[in-house]
């Protein structure tokens, strides 16, 4: 399976983004009751902000998933952990489902985002912090090499601290079955600010 990666264009892309942050099951993305314009102007901050940057991924040119990488040093979480050289932070959110869920499908997109963050030298371990209710997210994260550091208090949330390592991510992605799905059919596991 490929995926393909693009900017976020806040605006032309608000009301897509909009249409996936809205729905129940991204309750975790803290969202559910923004509009559009709310949405592109958070988008908008982001792609502004010089330390948070937002992607969409495309399955054969679909948007099919949001990912965004931010500094952890630059991010609330600079005061809830000793920051290293080399972390990166990640936020997932895979859109809704098109037809039948596939498994295998949402570890797939998470495979392509961690190989995308680790094919640049400079990130030793990727960082993220999704809410502790969250028990989805943090067993595909356990699945891809993440590994717990405790729970931290967020402004907007406690969150589950935990890192993938280079190392850890390759290992754990020998593990990864090969048959993965390749059509746009997805479940969608939310990241949710993760």
């Amino acid at each position: 399976m490929r995926f393909t990666f693009r900017c976020v264009d806040p605006e032309t892309d608000a009301p897509l983004l909009h249409s996936w942050v809205t729905r129940p099951y991204a309750s975790f993305w803290g969202m559910l009751s923004d509009g559009v314009a709310d949405v592109a102007a958070e988008y908008a901050g982001i792609q502004a902000s010089g330390h948070h940057h937002a992607l969409l991924g495309l399955d054969g040119g679909v948007p099919a998933f949001l990912t965004e990488e931010y500094l952890p040093g630059s991010s609330p979480l600079a005061g809830a952990y000793p920051v290293r050289p080399g972390d990166v932070g990640m936020h997932l959110l895979v859109g809704p489902p098109s037809d039948a869920p596939q498994p295998g499908y949402t570890a797939a997109v998470m495979d392509a985002v961690l190989g995308r963050l680790f094919d640049r030298p400079e990130v030793e371990r990727v960082v993220v912090e999704p809410d502790v209710r969250n028990t989805r997210i943090h067993a595909l994260n356990e699945r891809l090499g993440f590994r717990p550091a405790g729970v931290v208090a967020l402004p907007d949330k406690e969150a589950l601290l935990s890192f993938c390592s280079r190392s850890d991510y390759l290992s754990a992605r020998a593990m990864l079955p090969r048959n993965t799905p390749s059509s746009p059919s997805r479940t969608p596991v939310p990241q949710g600010a993760l």
